[in-house]
């Protein structure tokens, strides 16, 4: 069997900063929690192995509430801090990447990043939006001597409906970390490869 090497300390690059991977982790905990107690109180095969709905539901509830709590605790960091600008911004290279991204073009040069593609900022953009959304309409669904009954309906709808598109968008995150070992490796240790940041972001300037 032929192991792979670890590329020297002069050849890797700092990505990520311990403040930053916990937030990511711990986001990543509490989002998967909120999924797989989703899928046993809505799947009817996976509702008959649970024997405590209650708890189930108590679970669900709690973890979606502590949700944001990561990312606003992380807001002490000024890594993260910095992290979440280079994500709330777009340039002219990220509508680049986004082109070539809808023409399928996969060549590199056609596919400019900085520390973050542009499908990485839309994805960022696009889960904490659905997010806050989910936090909102769980609220309504939890104390519901508060509302009326019309509210409560539409709040259940848009909850279900965007827990499956969630689940879906979640699914093709995981799908393109698997695929990508050195992205990975980058939010587990917090180095990534000269020689990879240089592939595929060549506009970050670590």
């Amino acid at each position: 069997m032929i192991l792979r090497a670890e590329a020297p300390p002069a050849a890797r690059v700092r990505r990520f900063t311990p403040a930053v991977r916990w937030v990511h982790r711990t986001t990543a905990l509490l989002m998967g929690v909120c999924v797989v107690t989703a899928s046993f109180l809505y799947i009817p095969e996976f509702a008959q192995l649970v024997g405590r709905r209650e708890l189930v539901v108590r679970v669900h509830e709690w973890a979606g509430l502590a949700l944001p709590v990561p990312v606003l605790a992380g807001l002490a960091s000024r890594a993260l801090r910095a992290d979440l600008g280079h994500l709330n911004r777009f340039g002219p290279h990220d509508r680049r990447w986004l082109r070539a991204a809808l023409r399928r073009d996969k060549r590199r040069e056609s596919r400019p990043a900085a520390k973050f593609n542009a499908g990485q900022k839309v994805y960022a953009s696009w889960i904490a939006g659905a997010s806050l959304v989910m936090l909102g309409t769980g609220l309504l669904m939890w104390f519901t001597h508060l509302t009326p009954i019309m509210w409560r309906t539409s709040a259940t709808f848009v909850h279900d409906w965007l827990a499956l598109t969630v689940g879906v968008v979640l699914a093709g995150h995981i799908g393109m970390a698997v695929g990508d070992p050195e992205a990975r490796r980058g939010m587990r240790t917090g180095s990534v490869s000269r020689e990879w940041a240089e592939r595929e972001h060549r506009l970050w300037r670590p």
